[in-house]
């Protein structure tokens, strides 16, 4: 998992917030007891309190930095945080609501991981995840593209490439799990400020692996690269610089 920073994460927390409200707003269930599986700074917790007030909250995600930021923010009683890695974690009491936002595109075997925490279901639980479904765009095609090339290819040749996430792939994995399932994409269109805004964006997710295995000059080289070609796929236009951005989601319920 890449080394997250929350300040840059959190620089276009309202674009990001969207898709979360648009996934939470599909959820037909009224859960006891909710866990967030990659919670990061824990901003969104409140979206869930709107929603259910007396709800008990439990924010996951492995990384300390996140974690740490979401209990020095928190205000809330029934919300908790704790660091752990979804890969292995699993529940000590039975969960009404897994909520993931944009995290099981960075797990190989996310089925499995998936179908493991399903076992920690209640009767009416739901199993409520956003990926990004963005592997065929420009802003993929760029970062992989310069990193098959010389000098960036032997350094970078370990860094693990999300591939397409479709609603097909969740509904046939929660409906053969005996789950109502409503899966669906959206492509967000982000207006985007700043001198280079769209790798600003993506220095904060999909590139954070790519620049953590580079430093010093040869990483220089790459952002200033990188920038340039992103620069050229998104040109910046009269109201800002525009960024369609597609996600897969998917809200499984028990039968």
């Amino acid at each position: 998992m890449p080394i997250w920073d929350p300040d840059r994460y959190l620089q276009f927390a309202d674009d990001r917030a969207r898709p979360y409200l648009d996934l939470i707003a599909q959820i037909p269930i009224a859960p006891t007891m909710i866990v967030d599986l990659g919670c990061g700074p824990g901003h969104l917790t409140r979206h869930l309190r709107a929603r259910w007030p007396e709800t008990q909250v439990l924010g996951i995600d492995s990384s300390d930095k996140m974690v740490d930021q979401a209990i020095r923010d928190n205000t809330d009683p029934l919300a908790n945080y704790d660091i752990a890695d979804v890969t292995s974690w699993s529940p000590n009491q039975t969960v009404d609501l897994f909520l993931s936002n944009a995290v099981f595109q960075w797990i190989p075997d996310q089925f499995a991981v998936i179908e493991r925490l399903l076992g920690h279901l209640s009767d009416v639980g739901a199993f409520a995840l956003q990926v990004p479904d963005n592997a065929d765009a420009p802003t993929h095609r760029s970062l992989m593209e310069l990193a098959d090339e010389p000098p960036f290819a032997e350094p970078l040749g370990e860094v693990r490439r999300v591939g397409p996430l479709d609603a097909q792939q969740y509904l046939e994995f929660f409906t053969a799990h005996d789950f109502d399932t409503n899966a669906w994409s959206t492509t967000y269109l982000h207006v985007l400020d700043g001198a280079d805004p769209v790798y600003d964006w993506i220095s904060g997710t999909v590139a954070r692996p790519y620049l953590q295995a580079l430093d010093g000059e040869l990483r220089d080289r790459f952002v200033t690269e990188l920038k340039a070609r992103l620069h050229e796929a998104y040109p910046p236009g009269p109201s800002g610089t525009v960024l369609p951005f597609r996600r897969t989601f998917a809200v499984a319920t028990r039968r």
